[in-house]
């Protein structure tokens, strides 16, 4: 896979984002040069339901990819879902070779709390509501609400390197995906 990799470009400044994504890629594509690439991701700011979130991240993967002429984009985009037991976080990543090929892989189901859940219900964007729920600010650019709500036993960070890897699997074994 490194071959096909020189250039990549990560479509967010969010720092949490742009190192989960280095730290994945330097496993897999070690000479490849990852840049944060900033761009919207054309969904609200805070999506609801996967397949808003997967938009969201596919739109910052294709955009950035395409603006930075980088081999690929990387989107991360993390969202809410309302389920029958409450509402639960969810993230996905997507990624995007400039020769077409995608990658999507998701993940970060977690139960939120109820009075995040009203808060987010209410208009405000998840990362606000763990702020206001810890008397905190910023926390979306650190250890993210699974930080948080885990008590540090996983970070944002760690969270979206999975959801990296996830998305790159075609890349990696791609003998596997052709069958």
């Amino acid at each position: 896979m490194s071959e096909l990799l020189r250039t990549v470009a990560v479509g967010s400044a969010n720092p949490v984002k742009l190192a989960a994504a280095r730290a994945v890629l330097a496993s897999v594509a070690p000479e490849a040069t990852v840049r944060a690439v900033p761009v919207p991701s054309g969904v609200p700011d805070q999506p609801f339901g996967d397949e808003e979130t997967i938009a969201g991240a596919r739109n910052r993967a294709r955009a950035a990819r395409a603006l930075d002429d980088a081999d690929l984009g990387v989107g991360l985009e993390g969202g809410v879902v309302e389920t029958p037991g409450g509402m639960r976080s969810n993230a996905w990543c997507v990624v995007v070779h400039r020769d077409g090929r995608e990658g999507v892989g998701g993940s970060l189901a977690m139960p939120l709390p109820d009075a995040v859940a009203r808060m987010v219900r209410e208009g405000t964007e998840l990362g606000h509501a763990m702020d206001a729920l810890v008397a905190a600010r910023g926390t979306k650019h650190g250890k993210g609400a699974v930080g948080i709500l885990t008590d540090g036993r996983i970070d944002r960070q760690a969270a979206y390197e999975v959801l990296v890897t996830y998305a790159l699997a075609p890349f990696i074994t791609p003998e596997l995906y052709a069958r």
